[in-house]
């Protein structure tokens, strides 16, 4: 009997092994040796023509290390640190995202007329291609024949040049990526949630008088945490790695680098100026930073969530 049983839990296991090993060696080829490379890499010079080259911590030092000049602190590669903070910049319209894809999930959540396609018109934004949605942001954002200028000419407001403009060319970014994003995945995982919660709970709230802003505070938001978290992670995490595609379509990192991230940083030292090594010292910062961020939110964040 112990015998039949050993078999069968083997023959369980085998096939369970059977199903995995594509997605196993999957990750081994395409995820976790490309990673290991990439470490190995940031210890290296190497611009592609000649074979790679040791040279230690020296790339971590020249991306991360500072000097003393006249009694003034100096970064080694200034760039970096102006173009993290950009990337920051970026991620700051990561609540504003959320709050909107919050409210619009709410409203998309009630019984309304032709909701199905308003649902389909919101998500339409995400799933479009990039590139042509870019495309259309360059031409409402240019600053001679532009849509929004020529809205803003109606009222007597002369528009900024956007794009071209050091001050304006983040907020433009950040603005279309609000309009992506607003009503893409966010949504839909909001509306997931909303959908989720028991109408019992607001049913014992209106037989306990409750206004709907108590309703909102006391129920939707806490039973959303869930959702709220995942979708602030995911963000972050996005936020780090992301901001490459608009800068490099829409404004190739200017006016001045006021649109250069992290991200097109490390594709212009591997791709453009082939300084490999580099590259890859600033990627594995950027996994380390990354890291670090996702953790702290694990740790203090997990502790705020609430589940039916």
């Amino acid at each position: 009997m112990r015998k039949k049983g050993t078999s069968v839990k083997w023959r369980e296991n085998a096939t369970a092994l059977a199903f995995l090993t594509p997605n196993l060696i999957g990750f081994l080829i395409f995820t976790l040796l490309p990673v290991l490379a990439g470490f190995l890499l940031s210890l290296c010079h190497w611009d592609l023509f000649h074979p790679p080259r040791f040279v230690g911590l020296r790339n971590f030092v020249d991306l991360l290390g500072w000097y003393t000049e006249e009694g003034q602190a100096h970064a080694n590669d200034p760039r970096f640190w102006k173009y993290l903070g950009n990337t920051f910049f970026l991620m700051m319209g990561i609540p504003i995202n959320m709050t909107a894809s919050l409210l619009l999930a709410m409203v998309l959540n009630q019984k309304l007329v032709g909701r199905t396609f308003f649902r389909t018109l919101f998500f339409l934004p995400t799933i479009c291609m990039g590139v042509g949605v870019m495309l259309l942001w360059m031409w409402i954002l240019n600053p001679e024949f532009g849509l929004l200028n020529y809205l803003l000419s109606l009222v007597n407001i002369q528009g900024p040049a956007w794009l071209k403009s050091y001050a304006w060319a983040k907020p433009s970014l950040m603005m279309m990526q609000l309009w992506v994003a607003m009503g893409g995945t966010s949504m839909i995982l909001y509306l997931a949630g909303l959908q989720g919660i028991p109408p019992e709970l607001y049913e014992a709230a209106d037989v306990d008088g409750a206004s709907g802003w108590d309703r909102f505070r006391h129920i939707t938001l806490p039973l959303l945490t869930p959702t709220t978290f995942f979708i602030f992670i995911t963000s972050v995490i996005g936020g780090f790695q992301g901001g490459f595609d608009a800068a490099y379509i829409m404004t190739r990192g200017g006016p001045d680098g006021a649109t250069t991230t992290i991200s097109y940083y490390i594709f212009s030292h591997a791709f453009e100026w082939f300084n490999m090594g580099y590259a890859a010292a600033m990627a594995v910062v950027l996994f380390g930073l990354v890291l670090v961020v996702t953790l702290i939110n694990w740790r203090y964040g997990g502790k705020r969530i609430h589940y039916v």
